[in-house]
């Protein structure tokens, strides 16, 4: 298509690869997240070793400050290194190598919740990647150039060839590129066949040809747009856009139903690669078996253009390596449809439904468990409560017969319970027989039990006499 026709470029905005190319990821308790446009500490080499310095330029002195700094293990050829402040920051800190590429250390926590959330991914994956490839397949033969055309085959492209998705940033600082990113110098046309050469992340070199006559016909046309990217297609206004790596992320969210991203790609082709190199071979004992998985990383971290400590850690599901270690692999009966997959993909996604089955049975299990020791933890707690209901209520019943004896014991003319003596005063100072309070003289019986003291005919003369003469003023 003629430039002259296309006169507008429109770009998405520059985003950060981590946060586009990762499915979120929930922050593991007790951490924060950070980044380095944040205050943190800065370094200054002195002598043989580094000085840390604040954001307000303050010498950092604390020993186990300094002692988690140390321990982050920064190589003393970075430069332009920022260190997170709070030890709680899911990202600890950030520096330039040598060749100025910026380098990232993460919490270790959130490396372990981030690789433990793709890896339980995987048999999901599994069983939307024919999904995907459907819809891929769909939309190469769309007509023109529209923006799922073009998106499909960089899809394509890392679905066979695992390149890195790219993005700007890296592109940007680093002149190191990836799908998204390649301009249109990485990519000849030579025999029929794609060849991108360019240089990738981390520096590694790539030479990938590709044969595939479908995206060959979109790369094509994506050359003959104006601009340096490689990858443009035409909006429904015919205006011209760049791909970028949110593009990507969110075809494969739609094509899937599922939050799947570029990244998992790169997972899955190593485990596939991984499975299908161990299950070939034999070993007579576990040193034999660990060599073999030795070699193996090597030879997938080369396909992946990974270091093998990362491949091992970050892009072989454990599943995998787990499995020949028990001697698994090499009985393992696919038990998955294959349909949309090759025949190394179909072992990986039974091996993985394998691995969730007896991931929820050793769950119902201990959640049976758990229910047998609560259940039993209310027993014991029933049991408690009854025993103290019946110490309880033997000490009741020894009380209550403790004063019934009491009660029992006492004779007329002898002492009343609380020291009241027959015939003497009564609480509050009433005379049984005497005036009651306010001077009434209490009329009919005396309280059960309260016997007075029988008096002569002439006391009670007298005391007659005595209450009918008037008192005095």
């Amino acid at each position: 298509m003629a430039a002259t026709t296309q006169p507008n470029l429109r770009r998405p905005a520059a985003t950060n690869d981590s946060a586009q190319q990762s499915a979120p990821v929930a922050m593991p308790s007790g951490l924060r997240h950070t980044d380095d446009t944040k205050p943190g500490y800065s370094r200054m080499r002195d002598k043989d070793h580094f000085v840390y310095f604040d954001a307000a330029g303050q010498r950092v002195d604390d020993a186990g400050e300094i002692q988690r700094i140390n321990a982050l293990a920064i190589p003393p050829a970075y430069e332009d290194v920022w260190i997170c402040p709070d030890p709680r920051g899911h990202l600890q800190a950030t520096g330039r190598d040598a060749r100025g590429r910026k380098q990232y250390r993460y919490h270790p926590r959130w490396r372990e919740t981030r690789d433990a959330d793709k890896y339980e991914r995987m048999a999901e994956f599994s069983r939307a990647l024919p999904k995907i490839r459907a819809r891929v397949a769909r939309d190469l033969e769309l007509p023109g150039m529209p923006r799922d055309k073009v998106i499909a085959a960089v899809v394509q492209l890392l679905d066979s060839t695992l390149i890195r998705i790219g993005s700007v940033e890296y592109a940007r600082d680093n002149q190191s590129y990836g799908l998204t990113t390649l301009r249109k110098k990485h990519v000849k046309i030579e025999a029929g066949q794609l060849r991108f050469r360019f240089r990738g992340k981390s520096g590694i070199e790539h030479d990938v040809t590709v044969d595939n006559p479908r995206v060959k016909r979109v790369v094509r046309r994506c050359a003959e747009l104006p601009g340096h990217d490689l990858f443009q297609y035409l909006d429904d206004d015919g205006m011209r856009r760049t791909v970028g790596s949110t593009d990507i992320n969110d075809y494969l969210r739609r094509a899937s139903n599922a939050d799947f991203t570029a990244k998992d790609y790169r997972t899955w082709a190593g485990s596939v690669y991984a499975l299908a190199a161990l299950r070939r071979l034999m070993c007579s004992s576990a040193s034999e078996a660990r060599a073999h998985i030795v070699a193996t990383v090597k030879n997938v971290a080369a396909l992946l253009r990974n270091t093998p400590t990362v491949c091992r850690r970050c892009y072989i599901h454990p599943a995998v390596i787990n499995a020949f270690e028990a001697d698994e692999l090499r009985s393992l009966t696919p038990s998955v449809s294959r349909r949309g997959l090759k025949a190394d993909e179909v072992a990986l996604a039974t091996l993985l439904a394998q691995t969730e089955k007896r991931a929820a049975r050793l769950a119902r299990q201990s959640g049976a468990k758990g229910r047998k020791i609560r259940e039993s933890a209310v027993d014991d707690s029933i049991a408690g409560s009854l025993t103290s209901l019946l110490k309880k209520s033997r000490v009741a019943r020894k009380q209550a017969a403790a004063t019934c004896d009491a009660k029992s014991s006492v004779k007329p003319g002898g002492v009343e319970p609380g020291g009241v003596k027959p015939g003497g005063v009564e609480p509050g100072g009433v005379k049984p027989g005497g005036v009651g309070p306010g001077g009434v003289k209490p009329a009919g019986t005396q309280p059960a039990g309260v016997q007075t003291a029988q008096r002569s005919p002439a006391s009670r003369e007298a005391a007659a006499q005595r209450d009918a003469t008037p008192a005095a003023d």
